[in-house]
C-alpha cells in the first residue's frame, strides 16, 4: 500500500516562501501523475499543481509565476516550491499521486497546513 506524507507547511509571511514535500512510501509501479491541491476554510479542493508521468507541468492561474512543481528522478518525492505568498494562499495543502491509466488507482496524503499572514 502507497502512503503519502506532506511536509513542509507553516507560517508565513506575504511575500515570503515555503516548500512543500510529499514522500511516497512503498512500491509505485506505472506512471502516475503527481499533483498538488488546497483547500481553504469554506472552499472547495481545487487543483494547484500538476506534473504528469510524462514529466509536463500545469498551474492554477492563481499561482503561475509564483510556484513551481518538481519530482525527485525516482518519482517517489513531490516539491512544491512557493513563492511570493500571499494571504490568499492560506490552505490546507494535499499532494495526489494518480495512475494515468487507472484513475482507481488514486493516492492522498494526510495535508498540510500553509497559512499566510498579511
Amino acid at each position: 500500500q502507497v502512503q503519502l506524507v506532506e511536509s513542509g507547511g507553516g507560517l508565513a509571511q506575504a511575500g515570503g516562501s515555503l516548500r512543500l514535500s510529499c514522500a511516497a512510501s512503498g512500491r509505485i509501479f506505472g506512471i502516475f501523475d503527481r499533483a498538488w491541491y488546497r483547500q481553504a476554510p469554506g472552499k472547495q479542493r481545487e487543483l494547484v499543481a500538476i506534473v504528469s508521468g510524462g514529466g509536463s507541468t500545469h498551474y492554477a492561474d492563481s499561482v503561475k509565476g509564483r510556484f513551481t512543481i518538481t519530482r525527485d528522478s525516482a518519482g517517489n518525492t513531490v516539491y512544491l516550491q512557493m513563492n511570493s505568498l500571499k494571504p490568499e494562499d492560506t490552505a490546507v495543502y494535499y499532494c495526489n499521486f494518480q495512475n494515468k491509466w487507472d484513475r482507481r488507482i488514486d493516492y492522498w496524503g494526510q495535508g498540510t497546513r500553509v497559512t499566510v499572514s498579511s
